[in-house]
């Protein structure tokens, strides 16, 4: 044996040696662990280099790994459509309480989205103190501002927009523009669904109808078009589920027995065909929300308490009425949450022409009228939806995000007693998993105009909700003409700050 080899062996087999590595690599270990925790692991790959998920065709909603550990299992998303106003609910300016009715210095001759500003307008509504952190938040939203420690604002979103459709595109997409796919499909294209009998991303309309830019905002864009979100809500369940008349539960049981095999026989003869197995796995997916979709839409089974918990159980006047439809539907919403579905997305405000107007946060002629209605219909479901959520342990693992598509302004229009868009600074919150509770980020303008400090852009807000899933948004791409494409585009930084 050579006598070098026989020393280093020996240095290796000492016992102090090997305890010291041992120690060492215990604590090296535990490191490991904890920034793995934290997302700050550096993964095996460069930075650059992009991971596209692994999907199976034949199976495109089974789950997937995340790239690290995930804090957030699902996402529930509240989409105020109509750009609700940040000023009148939980963006607390006092100077613009000192200084309503005079000019917005600076704004002389300020043309916004509809014209010419007015004066310097304070809220109809008074602010208060709540909760142990004595976040000021306005009597408009009573219920959502006594669950305060429970909240994380964003105070200095930015968007790139003053117009509705563009505006609702930009925070659903990342893009102004229409073709892009949404959030949600994002996120089930990385991550697949933990439920294989539900979709994996459903989007539930307000009662009024559909947000102004429709089914754009749970769209696929060019995705597979199984990452499409399924809509429906609570008052309106999923078209042509139920069996037709005249046949039998037994028959239709033999029937989808038949096409199955018949399915499996014409994928046998074409091998390797990803669309046709893609086509299948969707007609089986149809089949199987026939029994499951129904059972899950079924609020019958909801008792009392939980309906008065979310004010579904009034009824009599308008304000009652929107409010226990709207209700209903954060009840179904929580219940897909529970069986697993992977993204929800809720929404609160619809777009309507003629009829009885306005039916959704868009408050330029009559902000006090409007909102009036907006206020409490939003307000005691959401907080429902939010402690039922809490006292199920679903908020440990569930990332609630409230948002609109952009803010107002703190002038009245000339000629108008409401508010024009505003782009430059408006609030979004998020609740629940892996982000800090009774904590407010960022700051806009002693008016409220401008975010001004902590600017959060929409690509750094979805960024952060990838983050908190245990996705890196630099790396989920998907390869489109010539493009690795993105939900962050090319920009986006996880906002840190905001994470438990």
């Amino acid at each position: 044996m050579n006598p070098a080899t026989a020393s280093q062996r020996s240095h290796l087999l000492n016992r102090r040696r090997f305890l010291g590595d041992s120690g060492l690599g215990l604590g090296a270990i535990a490191l490991t662990h904890l920034l793995g925790r934290q997302g700050l692991l550096a993964s095996g790959v460069s930075g650059q280099d992009p991971i596209r998920p692994a999907i199976e065709p034949g199976h495109p909603y089974a789950p997937r790994p995340t790239h690290f550990p995930a804090r957030a299992k699902n996402v529930l998303v509240i989409f105020c459509s109509g750009a609700c106003s940040h000023l009148d609910t939980f963006d607390y300016k006092p100077e613009l309480i000192r200084r309503h009715g005079q000019p917005m210095p600076g704004g002389d001759k300020l043309i916004t989205f509809q014209g010419e500003q007015g004066a310097l307008t304070r809220s109809p509504w008074g602010f208060r103190p709540r909760g142990q952190s004595g976040k000021m938040i306005s009597d408009l939203v009573p219920h959502l501002g006594a669950l305060a420690d429970n909240l994380c604002f964003l105070h200095s979103m930015q968007g790139k927009t003053n117009t509705h459709g563009p505006g609702e595109n930009y925070m659903s997409t990342g893009y102004t523009l229409d073709g892009f796919p949404s959030m949600g499909a994002w996120v089930t294209y990385a991550l697949g669904s933990e439920d294989q009998s539900l979709p994996a991303y459903v989007a539930i309309p307000d009662p009024r109808g559909k947000p102004q830019n429709s089914v754009n905002n749970w769209a696929p864009g060019f995705l597979p078009a199984a990452f499409q979100g399924t809509d429906f809500n609570a008052t309106k369940p999923i078209r042509n589920l139920a069996i037709p008349a005249g046949i039998s539960p037994d028959a239709d049981q033999a029937t989808r027995r038949f096409l199955r095999e018949l399915n499996e026989h014409h994928a046998e003869r074409f091998p390797g065909d990803g669309e046709l197995a893609a086509r299948i796995a969707s007609y089986e997916l149809a089949a199987r929300m026939q029994l499951t979709i129904p059972e899950v839409a079924d609020l019958s089974t909801e008792p009392a308490h939980i309906l008065r918990l979310y004010g579904a159980d009034g009824a009599g006047d308008k304000v009652h009425d929107l409010r226990a439809a709207y209700a209903r539907n954060c009840i179904l919403a929580r219940r897909l949450v529970e069986k697993g579905v992977r993204f929800v997305q809720l929404f609160n405000g619809a777009y309507q022409t003629g009829g009885e107007g306005v039916s959704n946060w868009d408050g330029h002629k009559e902000l006090f009228q409007q909102y009036s209605v907006h206020g409490p219909v939003l307000d005691q479901p959401t907080a429902g939806l939010l402690l039922d959520l809490k006292q199920r342990g679903l908020l440990d693992e569930t990332l609630v995000v409230w948002c609109t598509e952009f803010g107002r302004m703190p002038t009245f229009q000339k000629g108008a007693k409401g508010r024009d868009h505003n782009p430059s600074g408006f609030t979004c919150w998020m609740a629940g998993a892996g982000v800090k509770k009774g904590f407010s980020y960022g700051a806009t303008d002693e008016f409220g105009h401008k975010a001004v400090e902590n600017i959060v852009t929409v690509h750094d807000f979805h960024a952060t909700i990838l983050h908190l899933l245990g996705m890196e948004h630099e790396r989920l791409t998907y390869y489109h003409n010539g493009l690795e494409r993105r939900l962050t585009d090319v920009h986006g930084t996880v906002v840190r700050e905001i994470l438990a």
